[in-house]
């Protein structure tokens, strides 16, 4: 049975999904919401968190929570969650086709990227379609030493849920860089641009609790479809 909290969020949610709280509004303050759901400050900011972790809202100390455009797909920029996580949260039908599955000897670039001396990688792409659109290309590259036995069934599902579930290890962080470049004619090809010329690319680098890096990734994002959430302090140098 869901819990109190979660039936708030989710009651704040299918709100916020019909507009019937507007996007670029404040939501009602916490003690309002206490008065509303007869409930206390502390379940009322579990379900803000909620929220706020699934790209609804953004809570700013003092100035109350901000609803955020819900018709984009919300990716937190310092978080570490896996496409079939994010999948969970996201409104419309999510499928993903995996692309190209092979176990190759790795590159020079490769050994590069992933602390490698020698050995072979997973080279994965999987797109991302929501809602009828290729959206997003993923292209992995997976130290196959560390991550062994990966199979078409297993990146087709979820790659984190073998590492934890079935190896037994953590992925524990991840080091990000964003920029935007220009599609390929292959990117342009495999999945649907419309007009754009430009995709979004986050380049991962993976790495499992005991700091060994395991996973190089570049995800290719078509830009009028995703917002990059991340919550920022300032702090005097």
């Amino acid at each position: 049975m869901p819990s109190k909290y979660q039936k708030i969020y989710e009651d704040l949610k299918q709100k916020i999904e019909r507009n019937e709280i507007q996007a670029n509004t404040l939501l009602p303050s916490e003690n309002e919401l206490m008065n509303i759901y007869h409930s206390s400050r502390d379940t009322i900011r579990k379900s803000l968190s909620l929220l706020q972790q699934n790209g609804y809202i953004q809570t700013n100390k003092g100035k109350g929570s901000f609803v955020l455009e819900h018709d984009k797909i919300a990716f937190p920029v310092s978080g570490l969650t896996s496409f079939k996580e994010l999948s969970h949260t996201l409104l419309g039908t999510v499928k993903t086709i995996v692309h190209c599955f092979e176990k190759i000897p790795a590159s020079a670039y490769l050994k590069k990227e992933l602390y490698m001396q020698e050995g072979d990688v997973y080279h994965i792409e999987r797109i991302r379609n929501i809602d009828g659109e290729k959206i997003i290309l993923d292209i992995d590259y997976i130290n196959a030493s560390v991550i062994p036995d990966l199979t078409q069934e297993i990146v087709q599902d979820s790659i984190y849920e073998y590492i934890e579930n079935h190896l037994g290890l953590k992925v524990s962080f991840a080091r990000k860089e964003i920029t935007v470049v220009s599609a390929s004619e292959k990117e342009k090809e495999i999945l649907d641009m419309q007009d754009f010329d430009l995709l979004v690319c986050v380049k991962s680098y993976t790495y499992l609790e005991d700091a060994t890096l395991f996973q190089y990734t570049e995800s290719k994002r078509r830009p009028d479809k995703f917002r990059f959430v991340e919550f920022a302090r300032r702090s005097h140098m």
